[in-house]
């Protein structure tokens, strides 16, 4: 009876927290665009959300819908994953955020279609792209870009070259890219993904963006060689690693199991 009592309340909390989230999204109104996070005044329509935020929002949600079995959200979650799944192999790249397009930006999208695979969230409609489908694309599209000409690997911050940032190969692109191929791994039990998450850690570590008391630093550029450390943390980087970390520990426990000898 407790135990329930806790859950109940839990619940309750989680609701409150899922509608004031909500307040900041006008997606599903006529005249807005679905999936994004306008701005909260009038006079700044497109700011100061950055895309990524909306990607983490819909993965927040698709958690809330998980633990709590509410389905207030689901249809808009949806709507919003797809519509905004462009790009090559619906790869999360839609062109009105090209000017701000990072591996790391794609990256958040990628995990909350990874999300919704691991979860069974109801999947899109059967003539469009499913979850796991999504989570593949955005992995794929990042392995293409794994860029061996300068600082023997590692995913650039940016994806067009033309973007400010471009030049610079930061943390958060390469623990998104490698939480994405762990969860792969463990959800198709295809050992390339893991191979690259190996691929992913074994760069960010012994390029020095952690370092061996396991700070995790922010990035270099790579006309230093990515030997200009920027030494901010950044809780999210050292999170996404824990995480991917964990899922790797798991999969290899998975593969090693009696049922699996």
């Amino acid at each position: 009876m407790l135990l329930t009592h806790v859950l109940d309340s839990i619940r309750r909390a989680a609701k409150i927290v899922a509608g004031n989230l909500w307040t900041y999204y006008h997606g599903d109104k006529p005249g807005q665009t679905p999936g994004i996070l306008p701005g909260p005044h009038p006079a700044v329509p497109s700011g100061p959300y950055y895309w990524w935020q909306a990607g983490a929002m819909w993965g927040t949600l698709i958690d809330y819908w998980y633990y709590t079995g509410d389905d207030t959200y689901v249809n808009e979650t949806r709507r919003s994953l797809v519509f905004q799944a462009e790009g090559p192999g619906y790869s999360f790249e839609p062109r009105n955020w090209t000017l701000s397009l990072g591996n790391d930006d794609q990256g958040f999208w990628g995990m909350a279609a990874m999300l919704a695979a691991e979860t069974n969230f109801p999947n899109p409609a059967p003539d469009e792209p499913q979850w796991l489908a999504l989570a593949q694309a955005v992995f794929n599209r990042q392995a293409r870009l794994w860029d061996m000409e300068f600082c023997n690997g590692g995913l650039r911050w940016q994806i067009p070259h033309t973007n400010a940032g471009y030049n610079y190969k930061n943390t958060i692109a390469q623990v998104v890219f490698m939480n994405i191929a762990s969860r792969l791994a463990r959800y198709t039990r295809n050992d390339t993904y893991a191979r690259w998450a190996e691929t992913a850690w074994d760069w960010t570590q012994g390029v020095g963006y952690i370092t061996k008391e396991y700070n995790v630093l922010d990035g270099g550029h790579v006309e230093h060689n990515c030997t200009d450390i920027n030494p901010v943390q950044f809780s999210t980087n050292a999170a996404l690693l824990i995480h991917a970390a964990a899922i790797m520990y798991n999969y290899v426990c998975l593969s090693n199991s009696p049922a699996e000898l």
